[in-house]
């Protein structure tokens, strides 16, 4: 069993507390904090949002969401009640000057306490809320602020809202949140590398042929359209999560596990990724964007139809890359990326590929010369397996074929995993940065995305179409296949 091991008693601020994000994430992820003995019972969690509403209304709408998001043998009635009693709300206006004086006089009752501010809103009141807590004397040396991504859509708004920001918060007291940083395999990345030298010292060039990152969703926009819409998939998920998922795939070992220690080796990573030209957009890019299809053997609708009648969207809901980082380590090594929407199934996982041995002992009808494969799953059971070659048993020969060693981390460990915010909230209180993103790595992604985005608008061509359900284009499979190589693709 998992030593639990209490935080200090924290005043949390959620802003944009009658938000999606908070009742399906930010709340359970609380809850379940608290159930466990995390959470000191000195704490409070108090909801910021413009709508007005007493506390008690805003305690039933957290029931609601736990009753809703959390499976009904976690939820403990006691547990629950004990938790809502430490639920508080105040209508506060993120962009002007309603309610702030409220705010302030509740936070002043308790002026010792840490307190992480959690801007669960549109990027645009990032700004204006930290002036409004700067202004009404709300940040002190315990204070936090945590940001949620976007941060902006490009790097001259990113780098505006680092800067209203930064003139409020001190760099050490803003955490930019990527949830899937607190996945636990994700931290095992970590462990699997640096505690393991069998395999820190196969992570190079000689011996890894080559890395895919896939994250896949069965879902289309659903209510994020408008959002979505001015976004697309490279915006939504690789300037941020898979970049980050690269990142800590191809890092160098940090002198420690100090935030700023992990966060120096991905930023050498982002900085030498090479960058995409026009010149050779065609041949390592692939953007789609879905037509309707079956996803789970239910009809779903295309994209365009999903925005609204007789769209004529260019944004891609689907994006495969071929990149290179360079340096010693990985050069010669691609890296295959790909993620997209409406895909036949919601996974993340990260494949490591050996190279195949250079001379066989064995006859070819009993070997197939098949690499070793390491493949790191995320979700939705999160795991690590090793394909290795073994004898099959019997007589009759020496007849080989692959064999998982497969590491479940529920199965392995016998208890429940903490969701990644579970993980990352507690971090904040703790002002333990590491699993986040520090304002450069922010701004050095950006850069590099937009170069794409820049290469794609010189040459503008449409995304294209692929059937829901299905694994994107075919020019996503030729992407890979012309290398000699292809996805992974496990049926589960």
């Amino acid at each position: 069993m998992a030593t639990i091991i209490p935080v200090a008693s924290f005043d949390c601020v959620v802003f944009g507390a009658t938000g999606d994000l908070t009742t399906r994430k930010l709340l359970p992820a609380l809850y379940y904090r608290f159930k466990d003995g995390q959470i000191p019972g000195t704490s409070r969690i108090i909801g910021a949002s413009r709508s007005e509403m007493s506390a008690e209304a805003f305690r039933e709408r957290a029931r609601d969401a736990i009753k809703r998001f959390v499976p009904a043998s976690d939820v403990v009635e006691d547990r629950l009640a004990a938790f809502l009693d430490h639920l508080d709300y105040v209508a506060v206006d993120g962009a002007g000057n309603d309610g702030w004086a409220d705010l302030a006089a509740k936070l002043a009752e308790r002026p010792d306490q840490v307190r992480p501010y959690y801007l669960a809103t549109s990027p645009d009141l990032y700004g204006s809320i930290c002036q409004n807590l700067a202004a009404h004397g709300l940040i002190g040396e315990k204070s936090r602020v945590v940001l949620e991504k976007p941060i902006g859509k490009d790097l001259k708004s990113a780098r505006a809202i680092n800067d209203a920001v930064g003139k409020v918060f001190p760099e050490e007291q803003i955490f930019r949140i990527d949830h899937y940083l607190g996945k636990e395999t994700v931290q095992n990345l970590l462990a699997l590398r640096f505690a393991n030298t069998i395999f820190e010292r196969l992570w190079t060039a000689d011996v890894i042929d080559h890395v895919q990152i896939t994250v896949g969703e069965t879902v289309g926009v659903e209510g994020r359209a408008g959002y979505y819409d001015t976004s697309g998939a490279l915006r939504d998920m690789v300037q941020n999560h898979m970049l980050q998922l690269l990142c800590l795939m191809a890092m160098e070992s940090p002198l420690s596990l100090d935030a700023n220690s992990v966060r120096d080796e991905k930023l050498k990573v982002l900085r030498a990724l090479k960058p995409i030209t026009p010149h050779d957009v065609q041949t390592v890019t692939v953007r789609g964007q879905y037509a309707a299809g079956a996803v789970s053997g239910q009809p779903v609708e295309s994209y365009r139809t999903d925005l609204g009648a007789d769209a004529q969207s260019r944004t891609e809901t689907f994006v495969a890359l071929k990149l290179e980082v360079q340096s010693w380590r990985w050069a010669g090594v691609p890296f295959y990326l790909r993620t997209g929407k409406r895909l036949p199934q919601k996974l993340s996982e990260i494949v490591v590929q050996f190279r195949a041995s250079p001379f066989s002992i064995f006859p070819t009808e009993a070997f197939g010369r098949e690499p070793n494969r390491l493949v790191i799953r995320l979700q939705p059971e999160e795991g690590i397996k090793l394909e290795v070659m073994t004898k099959d048993p019997g007589p009759g020969g020496m007849r080989l074929r692959p064999t998982n060693l497969d590491i479940s981390f529920e199965e392995t460990f016998k208890q429940r995993y903490p969701d990644a915010y579970e993980r990352l909230l507690m971090d904040v209180v703790r002002g333990n940065a590491t699993l986040f993103m520090r304002r450069d790595e922010v701004e050095v992604a950006w850069a590099w995305a937009d170069s794409l985005l820049k290469a794609w608008a010189d040459r503008p061509e449409p995304p294209r179409p692929y059937p829901a359900g299905s694994w994107g284009p075919t020019a996503a499979i030729a992407l890979i296949e012309r290398d000699g190589r292809t996805w992974h693709e496990e049926v589960r």
